[in-house]
């Protein structure tokens, strides 16, 4: 079993910048996959960025640039930067994780994030 809580969100206004924290309830050095994921209202869920063990990143093509990705091991945390903010950006932001790189993917609650014009 796995927690997530994530913190960080918030308002903020266009070509400002965020930093969420997504806290995990024991060790992630050994985690296969953790990442953030996010919601808009009317539209599905959607991956945003990972990053996989060994520390190879990914990243939706329109946060390219924008959001980075990482970890500290030490605090059991990966953040997520997000930088030069855009209102489209508004959403529900979940963290996630994958320990195995199978089987059960555990969820944070999510944080909002929310980008005025």
């Amino acid at each position: 079993q796995v927690q997530l809580v994530e913190s960080g969100g918030g308002l903020v206004q266009s070509g400002g910048s965020l930093r969420l924290s997504c806290a995990a309830s024991r060790s992630i050095v050994s985690f296969y996959v953790m990442g953030w994921y996010r919601q808009a209202p009317g539209k599905e869920r959607e991956l945003v960025a990972a990053i996989i063990s060994g520390g190879t990143t990914n990243y939706a093509d329109n946060v390219k640039g924008r959001f980075t990705i990482s970890t500290d091991n030490a605090k059991n945390t990966v953040y997520l930067q997000m930088n030069s903010l855009k209102p489209e950006d508004t959403a529900v932001y979940y963290c996630y994780a994958n320990p195995l790189g199978y089987g059960t993917d555990y969820w944070g609650k999510g944080t909002l994030v929310t980008v005025s014009s």
